[in-house]
């Protein structure tokens, strides 16, 4: 079991938080990206350096994630094709995607890009807040506590 991040886009203070649970719950969380990053020194958390390029690093994930995983993303499409291969996946502002709502998420994500495109959407999402990390901080507790169960039978 491990927590995959997608992590060129990653807010810090999710970082923060995974950095935090990796050291208290002894999950292996790996941060991959396509530009070095800093991670702190711990046996449960390392980065991945991928080559630059389109969606490299989310490729690696989609590779290397197995189910009982979590990977953090802020990418749909990224997110779909984990759900599909069994994994789970969770936005950084606490959204669960799940095989329920990854086509809704993709859909709407797919009308935003066009609406964007037409020039009758000009702004993006709203800030990161305190809302967003405690719902992520909520879901992550699940996810975790579930995962402790499951690896302690």
């Amino acid at each position: 079991m491990q927590i995959w991040v997608d992590a060129d886009a990653c807010p810090a203070e999710i970082k923060s938080l995974l950095f935090k649970a990796a050291k208290r719950t002894k999950i292996k969380v790996t941060l991959v990206a396509n530009q070095p990053l800093s991670v702190p020194r711990s046996d449960y958390i390392d980065s991945l350096l991928v080559p630059h390029g389109l969606n490299v690093a989310d490729q690696k994930i989609v590779e290397l994630a197995q189910t009982g995983d979590m990977v953090i993303t802020a990418d749909v499409p990224l997110a779909a094709q984990v759900v599909e291969k069994g994994v789970q996946a969770l936005n950084p502002r606490g959204t669960l995607y799940t095989h329920a709502n990854i086509g809704e998420r993709l859909a709407l994500r797919d009308l935003l890009d066009d609406l964007r495109g037409e020039g009758q959407i000009t702004g993006g999402p709203a800030g990161f807040n305190a809302k967003d990390r405690q719902e992520f901080a909520n879901q992550l507790d699940r996810w975790l506590t579930k995962a402790q169960k499951t690896s302690s039978k």
